[in-house]
């Protein structure tokens, strides 16, 4: 399976109002559920994140550590810890609004991680940001980085600074997964196949584009596969694009050779064990990641 994986990016709490009209508070976070997806898939893992010393933040630290996931001593720098008011519509999408703050400790240390997977506010927002892209740059040879920049169009600078960035993080990344959404609003002159070309010849060994119960797309520099999204019973969507990354992150590890060169049969594996971890997630409330034992028990009868 290979080493552990370092998680940059944010944690926060998300107050959630559902339907009814009801009111939660639950953490969450796109780079911290990407660090709780992969402890439940038994994958060791480190998250350097932004936590005040403050209730929320010790929940989410206490909340992570009893999943197996390593908080990173560097990650108790924010005076607040951050929040995300997530609305779940009629049809289980979620609105967000958010009070973010995102600082970290500079120069970020990747120290031996030999995986390292970033994204989201924590990719985009100042002025943690730029510590993250320059951890990148410094990164030591053979490092395989992953990215999600899980846009937040209110939170991040202005088109064109914003799609220089993802660009530099791309070409920098083994693997990058973006939301149909996402590549609208980064390239929305280009369909979703153009998109994930572009990211491939950006430097990208994989991308791959989701779109919710339409499945999703995943290229290489060999190949490209649609893959279908099990027909389940949704109840929100919360979550459900991080736990596609973690599982893709965890076919990674167990696979190196998805990165170069992944033929159809590569990239189709890999994304029916993404889509079917993700269908797991979207049948529960909030960003309650499914474990290995899951993943498998539900992908088995879809492999018999």
């Amino acid at each position: 399976m290979g080493g552990g994986v370092l998680v940059i990016g944010e944690s926060l709490i998300d107050i959630v109002t559902g339907t009814d009209g009801r009111t939660a508070e639950v953490v969450g976070g796109s780079p911290a559920n990407v660090a709780l997806g992969l402890a439940r898939q038994r994958i060791p893992v480190r998250l350097l994140t932004a936590l005040a010393r403050d209730e929320r933040g010790e929940r989410i630290g206490a909340h992570l550590e009893g999943e197996g996931v390593d908080i990173d001593p560097a990650s108790w720098s924010a005076p607040a810890t951050s929040t995300a008011h997530a609305r779940i519509g009629a049809d289980g999408s979620a609105a967000y609004d958010f009070d973010i703050a995102w600082t970290l400790e500079r120069p970020v240390a990747l120290g031996d991680a030999t995986h390292v997977h970033v994204g989201s506010i924590g990719a985009f927002v100042e002025p943690g940001a730029t510590a993250v892209e320059a951890a990148l740059r410094e990164r030591r040879p053979g490092t395989v980085v992953t990215f999600d920049p899980n846009i937040r169009p209110a939170l991040v600078p202005a088109h064109a600074q914003t799609r220089a960035r993802f660009e530099r993080l791309v070409s920098m990344s083994n693997l990058v997964k973006l939301s149909d959404e996402d590549a609208e609003w980064l390239y929305p002159a280009l369909t979703p196949r153009q998109v994930c070309t572009h990211l491939v010849e950006l430097g990208a060994g994989v991308a791959a584009l989701t779109a919710g119960g339409s499945g999703a797309i995943l290229q290489s520099s060999r190949a490209v596969v649609d893959v279908g999204a099990p027909r389940v019973a949704v109840r929100d969507t919360v979550g459900a694009g991080d736990t596609f990354m973690a599982a893709l992150i965890r076919r990674v590890l167990s696979s190196p050779e998805l990165l170069d060169a992944a033929t159809e049969a590569d990239l189709l594996a890999a994304g029916s064990y993404a889509a079917t971890a993700a269908a797991i997630t979207v049948q529960r409330a909030g960003a309650d990641l499914p474990t290995l034992d899951e993943i498998l028990e539900a992908a088995a009868p879809l492999a018999s």
